[in-house]
């Protein structure tokens, strides 16, 4: 007969799965600053603002890391470094094609802080969707 201890760590590791299984994982993909950055960041927001627990990861490449770039602006003139860094102090990644960089002749230095690199975008898609992420391109 099993002990109570065994049965209740037992509950407590079906309750701390089930958690980390309700756990929304969801990719956005960004190839285009002018028609989906600021609509994207748009969308985040509001996602996060319904499930705060999402976990998000922004992929971006060929014209969508543009908006990731310093000082990079909306059609507003409003800057999207702003934006992205309250995204990523709610848990949001950003991640930068590194093959766009080497095509675009782009550097690491070039982009806000608050991004992060992957080898290949489409790449980087596909692994995550593997993973059981939702996709989401705004």
């Amino acid at each position: 007969m099993r002990s109570f201890r065994q049965i209740l760590a037992a509950v407590l590791l079906a309750a701390c799965a089930a958690s980390a299984w309700a756990q929304d994982m969801v990719v956005y993909h960004i190839d285009d600053m002018s028609v989906q950055a600021l609509k994207g960041l748009r969308n985040i927001r509001n996602h996060l603002d319904v499930d705060p627990a999402a976990k998000i990861t922004v992929v971006t490449h060929a014209l969508g890391v543009d908006f990731l770039l310093e000082g990079a602006k909306d059609v507003n003139g409003g800057v999207f470094a702003g934006p992205v860094a309250a995204l990523v102090g709610r848990g949001v990644k950003f991640e930068v094609c590194e093959i766009t960089l080497k095509n675009r002749n782009l550097k690491k230095e070039q982009f806000i802080q608050e991004a992060d690199f992957t080898p290949s975008g489409v790449v980087r898609l596909a692994k995550l969707q593997k993973q059981g992420a939702a996709y989401i391109k705004p």
